[in-house]
């Protein structure tokens, strides 16, 4: 289940000026008074994720942007949406968004999908922190990772066993930088210290979805790939598939 804010500014200030820190304060406040007051402590899984501010771009008055917030657990979505406010204003920072319009809504897993913000992977032991294209170049470590992952979150959620025959995805295409790699690095806030993380991002994630992994697949459209995804990492939209 979803929710899309559109949201204005009412000065000009580059797109940087605020971190995924940010939104997942802001998501955080807007609970502070209700059953998921406590999730921000929580060490389990958090269960929810949301998307870049898109379009990409520095805000300026009377440009729109949208954020759109995800969650396979219904009751953390409507809670969200009886607290935001047609008309607010939140901060972000040091500035201010206007919320224009709120919308909830359901979509259906289809068999491709696309990132709506990096995929972030913890790396192998002794390969650094988080994994990167660039150092360890194995796409089916990666692979792996995200699909054990998934398996396991689901499991948690449901609290039934669940085996998923085959990856997570079956076709994956990178979006690549112009100096020809993959990985992109975002600089977030993480307990008081700043970390460039690194991430990929995709432009077709291609999935064998029958009936029997379709609600796993939904639950992955909503609750986000692999780790992070409550500051806002691993966000992925259904797509129709094109040939590339």
């Amino acid at each position: 289940m979803r929710i899309k804010l559109d949201l204005e500014s009412e000065e000009s200030f580059p797109e940087w000026a605020f971190g995924k820190h940010a939104i997942q304060s802001m998501i955080y406040s807007h609970l502070d008074s209700t059953e998921y007051r406590k999730l921000h402590d929580s060490k389990s899984f958090k269960f929810f994720t949301f998307s870049d501010l898109y379009p990409r771009g520095h805000f300026k008055p009377g440009v729109r942007k949208s954020l759109i917030i995800s969650s396979p657990d219904e009751g953390f979505i409507e809670t969200l949406y009886e607290k935001l406010l047609p008309d607010e204003r939140f901060y972000l920072g040091n500035h201010s968004l206007r919320v224009i319009s709120i919308k909830k809504f359901r979509l259906r897993p289809r068999k491709a999908f696309i990132t709506g913000s990096p995929i972030v992977v913890n790396a192998r032991p002794g390969m650094g922190r988080f994994f990167t294209f660039h150092h360890d170049g194995s796409l089916d470590y990666f692979i792996r990772a995200i699909t054990e992952n998934a398996v396991r979150k689901y499991s948690s959620f449901t609290g039934e066993y669940f085996q998923l025959e085959g990856p997570l995805f079956t076709r994956m295409i990178p979006r690549v930088r112009k100096d020809g790699w993959v990985d992109v690095y975002v600089r977030v806030n993480i307990r008081g210290k700043y970390f460039d993380v690194p991430g990929s991002t995709w432009k077709l994630l291609e999935a064998k979805i029958t009936p029997d992994n379709r609600d796993f697949y939904a639950f992955v459209m909503d609750a986000g790939v692999w780790i992070l995804n409550s500051l806002g990492f691993g966000f992925i939209n259904p797509i129709r598939p094109t040939r590339a």
